[in-house]
């Protein structure tokens, strides 16, 4: 289906044309002043002062031959040349009638199908998830929904850390201390405990001779293992298959899941052929025993350093990993575009690597690479948020804590008699779920934000709970005017062949008789809109800020309109078949977005 400001657009443009100005001049915007007017065209004050008119006199031939059109129940010249427009109470409904209608409640999937890659999540194994990876983690999994959404074959990476240092480090501590075998718990003490032995200094701040000692062994131990001995490679895959094992426990706690569970091992075997095809073509240099790229482009305002792609000691580094992968992600994969979300600090890694693999060739001239740099998530102090103690907070303890959090609620306005021990801490992990998710996602991603639980957990305001809170209302009034207060809404709803479904006739005589409808329907038309700026912006806050306008706007036509008792059965057709709609919307949305509503809150 068109989208409703296409529709819009194509109105006043013609207009424009038959006035005989430029159809481009047409634009519609939705107004930023809704006490005046639903819709706003600001092209004639654009136009006056090459048209030699005032701006008002292009208006109002504009608005003359906009006033004959069904598309708007109200069109008008305001100074100093704006015009000002509402949406005809048949346009709406013919518009509301086609999302319900439509498969996809409205949504336009992308002219081509593209294969995307998503790199997010960047975990390093050994060591235990904290709140540093929710950002990257909840972000990118949304991206990737939105994407296939929006009709893309989308392939999310958790590009582990499994082949630097800290495998040195780890197989050196085990050595020093006898270990031949070792779990989870050992990893968790021995990886802090190896880090901190390699990094102790005297009383002058130099590495004590133990530290220098020990992160010279690791160091070899590197080496070793990156060559293919087989005694460090026996520790490694032990150290594997405890820490996927982990991992996979714990992002599947977040509704987080990867396509690919690929590390920088698996890019190793390309980087011998990839550093000489580098050499080959002239693009890398050796500088200070480093083989070097340059990526200085004309019109950079700043320097840029050269891009390492091997240090002079012979190993690779971040960027050298990331452009093998690349290869193999074009070898097995093919993709059209790549989206790589990671700390905002790491934007001159990205631009770098991206420029050198352009350079080089390997990815096509068309191909997109976007990178999507996230702030950070920060304490009430507003420094990086922290245990009470002070030290690093673990992923699967901050999702604890909100979930009890919510259950405290729960428990504080549900007796037991109410909701069950056992039913309540299933609705707080729900809940408590889309609370993290969306105090996170709600902020634009490059901004840093405070991590409040109390706010994020509240049910009033914009937030997670609030959302699911709407949703829990919307499902349990259709349960009603279904006929069955406690059956599955969704089995009903598969079982309703016509879902009382409205008439347009019907559905615009009952938006013409509630301002409230009215605006809920103006809303609801958004949609599609919304879901498309949060995917070509890489921006999921717009997502929640949409559905957060809508959960609004539902609340506020649930106060104040009689929806179960009205006795005009048409118009509560009309009711039921927008709910039914709006249930679809804000489901398939916080779908998008990672989380999911309870059947009761």
């Amino acid at each position: 289906m068109i989208k409703l400001i296409d529709l819009l657009n194509a109105t006043v443009e013609d207009a424009f044309v038959k006035a005989g100005y430029e159809a481009g001049f047409g634009r519609v915007n939705i107004s930023n002043r809704p006490d005046l007017c639903e819709y706003q065209c600001n092209g004639a004050m654009a136009l006056a002062k090459r048209e030699h008119k005032k701006p008002m006199d292009i208006a109002a031939e504009v608005v003359e031959i906009l006033k004959g059109s069904e598309m708007f129940s109200k069109v008008e010249a305001c100074m100093p040349g704006f015009i000002n427009l509402d949406l005809s109470d048949g346009a709406l409904a013919s518009y509301i009638y086609e999302m319900q209608e439509d498969e996809e409640a409205g949504i336009i999937k992308d002219e081509k199908r593209k294969k995307i890659v998503v790199d997010y999540g960047g975990a390093n194994v050994a060591k235990p998830l904290h709140v540093g990876h929710l950002r990257s983690a909840v972000i990118g999994e949304a991206l990737k929904r939105i994407g296939e959404k929006m009709g893309n074959d989308m392939t999310g990476d958790v590009h582990l850390g499994d082949w630097g240092l800290q495998m040195g480090l780890i197989i050196e501590e085990l050595k020093s201390r006898g270990m031949k075998d070792f779990n989870l718990s050992d990893l968790e003490e021995i990886y802090p405990a190896a880090s901190k032995r390699s990094k102790e200094t005297d009383e002058n701040g130099k590495p004590t001779a133990d530290a220098a000692e020990f992160k010279k062994r690791a160091l070899e131990s590197t080496r070793l293992l990156q060559s293919g001995d087989e005694e460090c490679l026996k520790v490694w895959r032990r150290i594997m298959e405890l820490s996927l094992a982990d991992l996979k426990k714990n992002y599947d706690a977040l509704d987080v899941h990867f396509e690919l569970w690929k590390g920088e091992s698996d890019a190793q075997k390309y980087i011998p052929d990839m550093l000489k095809s580098f050499e080959d073509k002239g693009i890398a240099y050796i500088s200070d025993g480093a083989l070097v790229v340059d990526v200085m482009e004309e019109g950079d305002s700043k320097e840029i350093p050269p891009c390492i792609v091997r240090k002079s000691d012979g190993s690779a580094l971040y960027a050298t990993t990331d452009l093998a992968t690349m290869i193999d992600r074009e070898l097995n994969i093919g993709p059209d575009a790549y989206i790589y979300v990671a700390d905002l600090r790491q934007s001159l890694h990205y631009l770098s690597f991206f420029r050198v693999a352009r350079k080089a060739g390997i990815v096509r001239p068309e191909e997109e690479l976007s990178f999507l740099g996230f702030g950070t998530m920060n304490g009430k102090d507003g420094k990086p948020f922290k245990t009470r103690a002070g030290g690093v907070m673990r992923l699967e303890e901050l999702i604890k804590d909100i979930s009890d959090a919510v259950y405290d609620k729960i428990r504080a306005s549900r007796s037991e008699a109410e909701i069950s021990d056992q039913e309540a801490r299933e609705i707080a992990g729900i809940v408590g779920l889309a609370a993290l998710k969306y105090g996170d996602l709600s902020n634009q991603a490059s901004k840093d934000y405070i991590f409040d639980v109390d706010r994020f957990t509240s049910f009033e305001g914009n937030t997670g709970p609030y959302i699911l809170y709407t949703i829990v209302r919307i499902n349990s009034i259709l349960r009603k005017l279904f006929g069955d207060a406690d059956a599955s809404l969704d089995d009903m709803l598969k079982e309703q062949s016509t879902v009382q479904e409205a008439e347009k006739e019907d559905l615009e005589k009952a938006i013409a008789d509630s301002g409230e409808l009215k605006e809920l329907c103006l809303v609801l038309s958004r949609y599609n809109d919304a879901a498309r700026q949060a995917w070509e912006q890489l921006a999921p806050h717009k997502l929640c800020q949409f559905i957060y306008e809508l959960s609004n706007a539902f609340n506020t036509f649930y106060h104040d309109v009689k929806i179960i008792s009205e006795e005009d059965e048409d118009k509560k057709r009309a009711y039921t078949s927008v709910l039914v709609l709006l249930k679809r919307v804000l489901s398939d949305s916080i779908d998008m977005l990672g989380f999911k509503a309870p059947e009761k809150m």
